[in-house]
């Protein structure tokens, strides 16, 4: 496959990454196309959209041909139970394809870069290869009827934190980027085997590492 575009983001390494798309909107991904992609024709009726599809390689998750489980550790469960890999969206599977479906918040056809796609709620590390892009289609995409498997007996409120950023960390951000990283905080970027109150966590977010510590419900950022 070839590859039409990479995203940009504000994650440098896997971890923060949320584990979802659509869990912090907030987030925003510049999508950049292939220099034998950049024309704007190919985005023609893609403005009356509010949502596409993103087809996307796990690029950090590739193994050897043939070295693949069948069986993988949800995060959701604790990362201590084993379901099957076709009934997860683990990124180690046979073909390391990601599927994505994030929020148009603005295309810009003509710039330096050519025809550039500004997206909402992306779970993507920056450079991140796309294959290919398609438009959310409510008619048929969306199943309100739709049940969740193992996932429907999880209540993802309750695993919320309380974030506590310091103002002198905070004034490093955007507006936009302080709601993106306290929702990415909220949402707990450890692996949820890890409950060590004492262990300090740490991230690049926009440029700026970040640390923080996790005691009960709250999440600490700290400041050196």
């Amino acid at each position: 496959m070839k590859i039409v575009a990479r995203i940009q983001t504000d994650f440098k390494s896997k971890f923060g990454v949320p584990r979802q798309s659509g869990l912090v909107e907030e987030l925003r991904g510049k999508i950049v196309f292939e220099p034998e992609y950049r024309n704007p024709e190919a985005l023609r009726g893609l403005e009356g959209f509010s949502h596409i599809w993103l087809l996307w390689d796990f690029s950090l998750a590739h193994r050897d041909e043939g070295n693949w489980s069948p069986t993988v550790r949800p995060p959701r469960l604790g990362g201590n139970q084993r379901m099957g890999v076709w009934a997860t969206r683990s990124p180690f599977r046979p073909n390391n394809i990601g599927l994505s479906s994030v929020k148009i918040i603005q295309i810009e056809l003509h710039t330096p870069e050519g025809p550039i796609i500004w997206v909402g709620g992306a779970d993507m590390m920056d450079g991140t290869p796309i294959y290919d892009i398609k438009p959310y289609l409510p008619f048929t995409d969306c199943h309100p009827e739709a049940t969740g498997g193992f996932t429907d007996d999880l209540d993802s409120t309750a695993l919320l934190l309380e974030v506590r950023i310091p103002e002198e960390i905070a004034q490093h951000f955007t507006a936009t980027e302080q709601a993106a990283l306290k929702g990415v905080l909220a949402a707990d970027p450890r692996p949820h085997y890890q409950d060590d109150p004492n262990r300090i966590y740490g991230f690049r977010f926009a440029d700026t590492e970040i640390r923080f510590q996790v005691h009960g419900k709250t999440l600490e950022v700290l400041t050196n």
